[in-house]
């Protein structure tokens, strides 16, 4: 079990935390926020820290793949916002750990060495605007070309975050009769510069470091290639979906809301040492010194819990269920833990020259993306063979 973390790790912090202070201020943060911008002069800055080869292994490029190390950048990242922890996780996560675990040794070769230097962007194209969570029942459709050199996708993805600034969709579609499921699906990489696509901005809550959008395909043609996997994998996308890249897709959404609970307890702690009130600082008085305490013990059982998940992920060992009562305990909590922390700075909380606000809008998204609460609760029961009759 993981508990120490370490010098290498004490010394991965303390950089990140000095380049957030160079490179991506407070004021910074909330203006990319409002503008739901991607800052790719800063991301590029980042990346030559070498961050982005912490999911890539070393023969192509990378630091070898670590990636309690590479959870721990996100975690401090997002203490920060989400300008740089969105990009980071759309090219070494999106992008790097499914050509790792998914592609074929020509997709490794071709970009692995990019995701590692933080080239080239992916955005996920899975969800559609009749499909959430039940991704095997996707109407987005992809045929083979009549010469099998290329393959033809059609439809409507929803939810693309990213894609305007992305490289490549990983896009999940129907290639196979609609009847044979999970046996019918392959993942797809389509460059976004491909004729035949139309991008559409969706106006959003939260998570704003780029906009989320529509990815609409009519004839998009991309060679046959392009199939995660190479062409042999067609049809052959539902295990690719469901194996240790979706465990790992919920390590990153935990600490995203890790981050962003740590950052509104430390801001409400500040605050509340700061703040007088009948001649004392608010932390004098009990009733916010219990809100402060127990959204802290909160917080140290989050970080527990996400940090155990990320080291059975780290050592390649089962993470299905942990992972899966990572994503569940932290986002619920972490919406409990920062809304607690608005509370304490009261008024100032719902002011935009505060951050608190912001945290308050990426955070309830949490229990929604990368697979709701409701959905870890399902996955939880039936790894762990909870009898349904």
């Amino acid at each position: 079990m993981y508990f120490d973390e370490g010098e290498q790790i004490a010394m991965l912090r303390e950089t990140l935390r000095r380049f957030l202070d160079k490179e991506m201020p407070r004021e910074r943060a909330r203006q990319l926020d409002q503008e739901a911008t991607f800052c790719k002069d800063t991301f590029a800055r980042l990346c030559e820290l070498g961050v982005t080869g912490l999911t890539v292994p070393v023969e192509y490029g990378g630091a070898g793949v670590d990636v309690l190390s590479a959870i721990v950048v996100i975690e401090e990242l997002a203490q920060r916002g989400t300008a740089l922890a969105g990009p980071y996780i759309h090219c070494a996560f999106y992008g790097a750990m499914n050509i790792v675990e998914n592609g074929d040794e020509a997709q490794r070769q071709e970009f692995l060495p990019r995701l590692a230097k933080g080239e080239i962007l992916f955005a996920y194209g899975l969800s559609e605007p009749d499909v959430g969570g039940d991704l095997a029942s996707v109407g987005v459709t992809a045929r083979r070309s009549d010469d099998g050199r290329h393959c033809i996708i059609n439809g409507t993805k929803r939810w693309c975050t990213g894609a305007r600034a992305a490289d490549y969709i990983y896009t999940l579609a129907r290639t196979g009769p609609k009847e044979d499921r999970y046996k019918n699906l392959s993942l797809i990489l389509v460059p976004t510069a491909t004729p035949g696509i139309t991008i559409v901005d969706i106006d959003h809550l939260g998570l704003r470091y780029a906009a989320t959008t529509d990815v609409i395909f009519e004839d998009v043609q991309v060679p046959i290639e392009n199939v995660v996997g190479g062409a042999d994998a067609w049809n052959r996308g539902w295990p690719m979906l469901a194996g240790r890249s979706l465990d790992v897709e919920r390590l990153e959404i935990t600490a995203v809301a890790l981050g962003i609970a740590t950052a509104a307890v430390n801001d409400a702690w500040q605050y509340a040492g700061e703040r007088r009130q009948f001649g004392v600082p608010i932390s004098g008085h009990q009733a916010v010194r219990n809100m402060l305490v127990e959204a802290r013990t909160k917080l140290a059982a989050c970080r527990h819990m996400l940090y155990h998940a990320a080291w059975l992920a780290t050592e390649g060992r089962d993470c299905s269920v942990q992972s899966s009562m990572a994503k569940l305990f932290v986002a619920d909590n972490a919406v409990d833990i920062v809304l607690t922390c608005q509370r304490v700075m009261g008024a100032y909380g719902c002011a935009r020259e505060y951050d608190m606000e912001r945290y308050v809008r990426d955070i309830v998204c949490m229990p929604i993306v990368g697979g709701s609460s409701n959905m870890q609760k399902n996955n939880i029961a039936g790894r762990l063979r909870l009898p349904t009759k």
